[in-house]
């Protein structure tokens, strides 16, 4: 190990390549899966968050996601994320995929889930989140896609899943 925090781990590993000489791997391990909804409401609409992405240091629109601990399901982190981050409860879940992001430096995998709106309530964004909601027609989503005002994988893998499904 090279380094650890709450969230990640950072391994750094001596290897035999393929061609059988000496290397190194370095790996990115998540304490947590990655889960993310597209909650769409009667009016076609996406629940969307934006926030600042201190990593890349830019605004980013996404929907609702977060990690969940190994002792909870995808399905009741993903609950617990949208209610956090939103306020909103949702019915009728339905996973969409499984996935794993940026495989060649690290573990991390998650899963994707649908959900129709059912119920507006009070956020509780953690202390490190200063969120903005917005409601955007499902299209716009996938023109938000095209121009690059989109640039979340887990966002861009969830909508055009979608997408795919409407076809």
């Amino acid at each position: 190990m090279a380094y650890e925090n709450p969230w990640i781990t950072l391994w750094h590993d001596e290897v035999d390549r393929p061609d059988g000489s000496p290397g190194i791997y370095g790996v990115v391990h998540f304490a947590s899966a990655a889960v993310g909804v597209v909650v769409l409401d009667s009016d076609d609409r996406v629940l969307l968050v934006g926030q600042h992405r201190y990593t890349l240091d830019a605004y980013s629109w996404e929907i609702p996601e977060g990690g969940v601990p190994a002792e909870e399901s995808p399905l009741d982190g993903a609950r617990r994320e949208l209610r956090e981050e939103t306020g909103v409860e949702a019915t009728d879940w339905r996973e969409l995929l499984r996935f794993h992001l940026s495989n060649s430096v690290t573990d991390e995998g998650g899963m994707l889930f649908v959900a129709q709106a059912a119920r507006h309530g009070e956020p509780h964004p953690d202390p490190t989140e200063e969120l903005r909601i917005d409601w955007v027609p499902f299209e716009e989503t996938l023109a938000m896609i095209a121009d690059g005002r989109i640039t979340d994988a887990m966002t861009i893998m969830a909508l055009q899943q979608v997408a795919l499904e409407r076809r």
